[in-house]
Order: structure tokens, then sequence, then C-alpha cells
């Protein structure tokens, strides 16, 4: 609740005027005015494989005083875009998402946005009809307005502008100055007054232009209306210090998605800020953000979240007596409880963080959304005495949470923390894993506990040593054939997925596309997966095979079949942000293979060795040949999952080597 200003602090009046002092450096663009020569890009630097670029893309936000005793966050938006051809027309696509409670809802004002085409050597300028402005519904407390550009075409300029007014002074914009296209100037304006406190979070590997704060003196009048008929309007007049901050980048290169990134929003150049404190003069700091402890108790207060756990809920009383069987170990208690919901409930939701409806409905219906299930999960385990806390997460493709600050909407998971004896076990029961855990989603940095002393708790992908065990075995049959057994052992983190993908597709899509790798001459039979229901063990993929020699005269084979690496897993010629693979990487190929009947060798790749980056891995290629027989053993070692960009060459050149190797075949000529 807005604290009334007429008591927070007297009217100040000074005779300093209010004035924005930021840096001189001005944007190259003139919006609202476009000349030919606007469409002539050619003395700018940027990659021109794009399909469009941003020219300016500019914004500011301050505050003024408004006439309900309180203040209104205005924020502003002009951008300019040069599509280049007709995969750039996405660009043309654009919206506002707004904030609402209640009745109350931001606004979006003075919206202008026009295309403007070149013809026969004249600006040809399209407006946009307000009637193309769509609204669209997103959850309880978000709207988005969305437009397209008229008129588009290849080589088109689309310009826009607005105002956005809001009286949600915790929702003061955030800026992004990189995304998928290059934006040749990218600016950001904040203005705050000393009596607001907002935390700033700023990301990215993109050097400012300009990083610039300098202070001024601002005037803000509130109008405070009486409360009844015969009590007066108050006008309130607050002088404030204030901070006016300018960021600018120029030619920020397009991002782009490559291989081994949680999610690209990670690593974007930009700004956020959260709402800290309101701090006016003789008046108590009143915290807003507050720190984890307020935030768990806050939580544990919450009717839709920590409330419904910490009552006794004895309607689980009979089904528990069924599930437990007389059980009497916490640790046995546990796991039959957890295998009961893992086994029972669908999720309809991985991304939630709160009980959309009560904890009997949810047991009832047997589904409901990740919080749903695994907030009921620790409620089960509660009833029966188990310490049981509920722990948020933030999955990788949801972004990084924050480490320091209870930022809520940075986390959109989940899961039970059980305390049994001297250990902790992180359930979660949406998926088919087993007890005690994560699929590879969940290791994406710092968890909270929410409890009376809540901690920090980090899921790391380096912490995941994932092994996997190719073995191949070959010999020669009375037919002519070549023909062998395959049986990989995969690590925990591979054997969820192909669960997961099996459950969704069943057995018989997973190896359709494995025998898709082959030709025509390899048949596959006696497929099969081990351990696929056993869910505490890993996945062993199996099955048989033969390989007609078809009697020709030079017989090539890759030794690594399907399992090789075909192509490097690095293919950008550089990357600015760090590479985040999903786990540690342990790879060990064997193959023991007859040498063909009436065949010799003529050619055998040579073994090779190379460590990467002074012991945090190596790759080795052993082969040779024995008898009547070859033998092989490849093995891929990363004792890490998380590179910076500095060592992104040395990891593409380690790949490319092993993408070298493994395409390499025997060639096997026949007897004469």
């Amino acid at each position: 609740m807005k604290p009334k200003l007429s008591m927070l602090c007297a009217a100040i009046i000074l005779s300093l005027q209010a004035s924005l002092c930021f840096a001189q450096d001005k944007s190259p663009v003139k919006f609202g005015k476009i000349s030919p020569e606007d469409f002539d890009l050619s003395k700018h630097h940027f990659d021109t494989s794009v399909n469009a670029v941003v020219i300016a893309d500019i914004g500011s936000s301050y505050f003024e005083g408004n006439n309900k005793g309180w203040f209104t966050l205005y924020f502003k938006r002009q951008k300019r875009v040069k599509i280049l051809n007709r995969n750039g027309f996405n660009a043309a696509n654009e919206d506002v998402v707004l904030y609402s409670k209640g009745q109350d809802e931001e606004k979006v004002e003075n919206l202008k946005a026009s295309t403007y085409n070149l013809e026969d050597g004249k600006v040809v300028e399209t407006r946009l009809d307000n009637s193309s402005l769509f609204k669209e519904k997103l959850s309880n407390n978000l709207v988005r307005k969305k437009f397209t550009f008229p008129a588009v075409k290849e080589n088109s300029i689309i310009e826009f502008s607005y105002t956005l007014s809001s009286d949600f002074l915790f929702n003061l914009q955030p800026w992004t100055f990189q995304d998928e296209y290059p934006c040749l100037w990218s600016e950001y304006q904040v203005a705050i007054p000393d009596f607001f406190n907002y935390v700033s979070l700023g990301q990215g590997y993109v050097p400012y232009f300009i990083n610039k704060a300098t202070s001024s003196y601002k005037s803000y009048n509130v109008l405070e209306r009486g409360e009844s008929l015969s009590e007066r309007d108050n006008h309130v007049a607050i002088m404030a210090n204030v901070t006016n901050t300018r960021w600018v980048i120029k030619d920020v290169p397009a991002i782009k998605e490559e291989n081994f990134t949680s999610t690209l929003k990670n690593h974007l150049s930009k700004i956020e800020f959260q709402l800290s404190q309101y701090r006016f003069p003789n008046s108590p700091v009143k915290v807003i953000m507050g720190n984890w402890v307020s935030a768990s108790e806050d939580l544990m207060k919450d009717e839709d979240f920590g409330l419904p756990i910490e009552k006794e809920n004895n309607w689980l009383n009979d089904d528990l007596k069924t599930i437990l069987a007389g059980s009497s170990d916490q640790l046995e208690i546990a796991r039959k409880i957890y295998s009961f919901v893992r086994n029972n409930f669908t999720c309809t939701n991985y991304n939630d963080l709160k009980l959309n409806t009560s904890l009997k409905t949810i047991f009832k219906n047997k589904n409901g959304s990740v919080a749903d299930i695994n907030l009921l999960l620790v409620a089960m385990l509660r009833h029966q005495d188990i310490k049981t806390d509920p722990l948020l997460l933030s999955t990788r493709q949801h972004g990084v949470a924050n480490e320091l600050y209870p930022i809520m909407n940075r986390f959109n998971y989940v899961i039970a923390a059980a305390h049994i004896a001297d250990n902790t076990y992180y359930l979660d029961a949406t998926r088919p894993l087993g007890f005690g855990k994560l699929a590879g989603e969940c290791y994406n940095g710092v968890g909270r506990v929410i409890s009376k002393e809540p901690s920090a708790v980090y899921f790391e992908t380096d912490s995941l040593k994932e092994q996997k065990f190719t073995s191949i075995f070959i010999v020669n049959n009375d037919k002519g054939e070549i023909e062998g057994s395959y049986k990989s052992s995969l690590g925990f983190i591979e054997s969820s997925d192909i669960r997961e993908k099996i459950k969704r597709n069943g057995n018989e899509s997973f190896f359709k596309k494995l025998k898709s790798g082959y030709s025509s001459d390899f048949k596959i039979y006696n497929e099969g997966i081990d351990s696929l229901k056993i869910l505490e063990e890993p996945v062993a993929v199996r099955y048989e095979f033969t390989l007609a020699t078809n009697n020709e005269d030079i017989l090539y084979f890759n030794p690594l079949m399907s399992e090789g690496y075909k192509e490097n897993l690095f293919k950008a010629a550089e990357r600015s942000y760090p590479v985040e693979m999903p786990y540690t990487m342990n790879e060990t190929f064997v193959l023991n293979m007859e040498i063909p009947k009436n065949y010799v060798i003529d050619e055998l790749p040579k073994s090779a060795k190379v460590d990467f980056n002074n012991g945090e891995g190596f790759f080795e290629y052993m082969i040779g040949k024995n008898g009547e027989g070859i033998q092989l053993r490849s093995r891929i070692v990363l004792k890490k999952a998380n590179f910076t960009s500095d060592d992104y060459n040395s990891l593409r050149d380690f790949f490319g080597y092993v993408v070298k190797k493994h395409n390499e075949q025997i060639v096997f000529k026949k007897k004469k």
C-alpha cells in the first residue's frame, strides 16, 4: 500500500530548477524524418548475412507526480529498423507487454508506427492504423498489445514510438541492447529520484560506448485527494536529487544460438531493475524487496505455497496407510511416497511456482503443474514426519536465478528437499527419474530452500559426471556377411532423456530413428533397451546387426559406425559467450572385429592421443591389428562442463580433430 506523502515529508520549496544533464553524444538518428539517404547503410559495419538491422533503438524512463497521491513511471521508446530481405519480415512484428492488477493496467499512449519505402527515388510513408493493434491476455497480470507494420517489403524502413505509463513502480522497464539482429545504436536513459532505491542487474559481453551518471534536482508535484467532501485536496511538492544514467552501445552484433547454450537470455547484453526501498525524508526506510529470510517467511504464509504444506492434511491418512504398507524406516517411507507420486501423477506444466488448486484436488485429479505435484510431495513427506522443504529452481531454458536477491520471477520450478538422517535428497516427482535424481535442465546454478533458515543450493553441470560406454563385437558368418552385437550403457542424464522420448513416442520410433542412420546394407534386429523401467539405473541400448560385403574388391568400413562424431559440435568461427555443456564428458568406445573373410587390410587409421587445456580433458584413438582381428579404443574426456569464450577456439580445434579421426575408415582389399 502506497504511503501518504504529506505524512512522509514536508513540502520543500527550493529555487533550483530541474534539469537533465546527459552526455553530449547524440543518436545519429532523428526520428520521424526519413530521407532517401537513410536507406543506404553501406557506411556502417555489421554482418551482412543478417535479415534485418536495427538502425537505432532508444528508450528512457522517468518519474512524475500524479493526482492519485503518488507517482507515475513513464517509459518512452523509439526504434528504427531496416528490413534487408524477406526473411527479415518478422522484425515488422512488435509487441508491448503491460502489467495489470485488478482494475489498474499500464497504458500505451501516443503510439506512432510507419513503414517507409523508397519508390522512384522518393520516400513513401504508410502509417499504422490503430485498428491493427491487437490485445492478448498472457496471464492474470500480463497483457500483450501487438501490431504488424503495413506495406513491408524488402529494404523497407520501419519506425515506431510510444509512451508507456505505469503506476506500478516495481515495474521499471528493463532494456535489452542485443538481440537476433545487429543494432547500430542502442541507448537507454533512466532518471531515478533518491527516494526510490532500485537494484540494477546488468549482464552481457559487449562494452558500453557510454556509461555515465549525472545528478540534477527536480521538483515532483503530487496531488493528494481529500478523503471526504470537507477535506481539501493537498498539493505536495518534493525536491529530490535525481540520478540520471545513460547507457549506449554502438554496433551491437546479433547474438546467435550455438550448441551448448543453456539459453541466450543469460548472455544478452541487457540491464534490469528491482525496486528495493522507499526512502522519504523524515520517515523510516520502507523495504520492498527484502532478503531471503523475509521472502521465505512470506512464501510460507502464502495460501498458494506454504500454508497448505504446513497443515496436518489428515485427509491423507487412509491413502498413506495403503501406500506405505507398514514401512517404518524413514528412507523407505520417502522412497515409497516418491514412487507413488512419480508413477501416478501427470505433469501439465513444467513452468510454475505456486499451487493452482488445493492439495486435496491435486491428489484426486492425479495431475497438475510442477509446483502442484512437488508441493503435494512435500506435504505427503511432512505428514510422515520427514523434514522436507520446498526448493525453488530456475531451469536452463528459463535463465540463471539471481544469487543475492529474492527476485521471484527468476525462478520457475519447485522440487522437494527431503532431509533424512545426515543426507538431503532432492526429489522431482514430475518425471521418470530415480529417487534423488534430477533432470539435466534443473542443473542451472543456484536454487533456494524455502524454510525458516533459507539456504542456497548449487546445481552445477560441472558436478554431473556422466559416463557412456559402448562396445561392438563383429565376426564373420557363413553367409559371407559380417555380423555383430552392439551395446551402449548411458549416463543418468542421457538415460532420463531417452525415457522421456520413449514415454512420448514409444520404442518403435526410437529404433526407427536409429536405423535411419545406417545404409540399406546394414540390418538391425533383436533390438532392446535394458533397465528402461528401473529408474535408479542407467539404461543400456542393445541390438544385433549384419552387414553384407557384396563381394566388393574394396571395402570401406568406419570402425566407429554410427557412434562417431560426424561434424564439429562447434561450427561458428568465433563465440563471445561461454560454452555451457549439460554435463562433463567421459565417452568410451571399444571395437573388437574380425577381418572380413577373404579380405586383407589395405589401410588402417593411425593411433593418436591429444591433451586438452593442460589436463582438463583428452582424446585418445588407439587402433591396431592383432592376428586376424582389429581392436579400437576411442575415448573422449572433458573434466568440466563450462568453458569461457576464451576456451572456444581450443574446444573447436579439439572436436575438429575428434571428427577427423572418427571419420577415418579402414580400407579392406579383397584377397587375390
